[in-house]
């Protein structure tokens, strides 16, 4: 019976989501990553249960994959070609960048994950930072993993690694894992 009041309730609000999923399929090329995140920002706001099953019903049809298990409040996502795999918790007040988040990865309150250390170019004293330009890189967070509170992430995460509440990762992690610090160093292994 939960089964089928779940498959309902996805229902209902793919449903309610149709008009937002419809106007962002139809938008040009050149506006679509700009309205991406302007609808982001607006599902964020809807709290709750509610809230995460509308997110996702968007979010399904209009990232280049979304198979989350719960979206919380206040998370914003930043890049549609972002991929969530199964059973992906994400809580409130996140920012995905452009990433892969594995199966089953747990990704707790107020976590970062940027899209690479290259967002910002500042070479050129004689440029303001904000013309230089920078590059994206999709970061890619192994499966099950657990990401703690205020983590920032702008490097790859191997499979089944924890990272500590505050740990700033620059580097890429080696999976079966714990780290923590600024910058994040690995504590010990996990098996």
């Amino acid at each position: 019976m939960k089964h089928l009041i779940k498959k309902i309730v996805k229902i209902i609000a793919f449903v309610l989501m149709l008009p937002l999923i419809f106007i962002f399929k139809i938008a040009p090329p050149s506006l679509s990553q700009n309205l991406f995140r302007s609808i982001s920002q607006l599902l964020s706001l809807i709290p709750g249960l509610v809230g995460s099953y509308l997110r996702i019903a968007f979010y399904r049809f209009c990232m280049k994959k979304c198979t989350a298990g719960v979206i919380h409040f206040g998370t914003l996502f930043s890049h549609q070609d972002t991929e969530i795999e199964d059973g992906v918790y994400i809580g409130p007040q996140c920012n995905i960048g452009l990433s892969t988040i594995g199966k089953d990865t747990l990704v707790a309150s107020g976590v970062h994950i940027m899209s690479g250390k290259g967002q910002h170019n500042f070479d050129d004293i004689d440029t303001a930072i904000q013309q230089q330009g920078g590059h994206f890189e999709k970061i890619s967070i192994g499966e099950d993993c657990w990401l703690g509170n205020g983590a920032l992430i702008m490097a790859n995460v191997g499979n089944k690694t924890i990272v500590a509440a505050g740990a700033v990762v620059v580097k890429d992690v080696p999976p079966f894992v714990i780290v923590a610090g600024n910058p994040a160093k690995v504590l010990r292994k996990r098996n």
